[in-house]
């Protein structure tokens, strides 16, 4: 017998005695640790900014997309369609910066 494992003796059991580990049994992790006092729950990330900033960025050309398909529905030139494009994106833009400002200065 190893550590109360096993057989005390081997005498009359067709073996040898020999007690091998299981290599599939899975012990559950007792060391549990502490970030900055907060206990052993998960640390939870901040957002990534530059993915805000991303997905900002793709809404605004996503828009500027589908306003440049109305635009060559409704037969605008190449030079018109440019122009009202460029004023979109800018009103946009303006739209999206200050909507921004004015969320910081709500979180703060």
């Amino acid at each position: 017998m190893y550590n109360g494992i096993g057989l005390q003796t081997p005498r009359g059991s067709a073996t040898n005695g020999y007690v091998q580990r299981s290599k599939f049994f899975a012990r559950r992790k007792t060391n549990t640790y502490s970030i900055n006092g907060r206990g052993s729950a998960g640390v939870t990330r901040k957002p990534n900014k530059e993915m805000f900033e991303h997905d900002r960025k793709r809404l605004i050309q996503l828009n500027i997309f589908v306003l440049e398909e109305k635009l060559i529905d409704l037969g605008y030139s190449d030079a018109e369609i440019a122009e009202k494009l460029d004023q979109a994106r800018k009103s946009l833009e303006a739209k999206d910066l200050q909507s921004r400002n004015l969320g910081e200065k709500l979180q703060v």
